[in-house]
C-alpha cells in the first residue's frame, strides 16, 4: 500500500528543515558571533548564586541550608558570608562542600 500522503509528509518535513536550518544561521550571524565572555562577571553570578546552597544538603541538612539561603538573601550577602554569620559552617567547610565545578556534571 502507498500513502498518499507521504509527498506532504515529506514535503512539510523539508520545509521545517529549512526552516530551523536558516533560523540557525540568523541566530548565529545575529546573536553569537562577535560575544565575548565575560568571566569576572560569570564567576560573581555564580558566586552569588543560592542555587549553591543544595551543596550543603548533605552535609549539615536542609533546614539548615534553607537559613543559610534565606540570610543570605535578606541581607544581600554570599552564602558563604551567611553561613559563617550564622556560625553554621567555617570558611573552610563552606569551601570545601560549595564546589560548583562539580555540581555541573554527574
Amino acid at each position: 500500500e502507498l500513502n498518499v500522503f507521504k509527498p506532504v509528509m515529506i514535503h512539510n518535513l523539508l520545509h521545517s528543515i529549512r526552516l530551523i536550518h536558516d533560523a540557525s544561521h540568523g541566530f548565529v550571524e545575529y546573536c553569537i558571533n562577535g560575544m565575548t565572555i565575560n568571566r569576572e562577571q560569570i564567576e560573581a553570578n555564580l558566586r552569588d548564586s543560592l542555587m549553591l546552597v543544595t551543596a550543603l544538603n548533605p552535609h549539615i541538612g536542609y533546614d539548615n541550608a534553607a537559613k543559610i539561603a534565606k540570610h543570605a538573601l535578606k541581607k544581600k550577602i554570599s552564602l558563604r558570608e551567611s553561613a559563617i554569620e550564622l556560625g553554621l559552617l567555617t570558611g573552610e567547610e563552606f569551601d570545601r562542600y560549595v564546589k560548583p565545578e562539580e555540581m555541573t556534571h554527574p
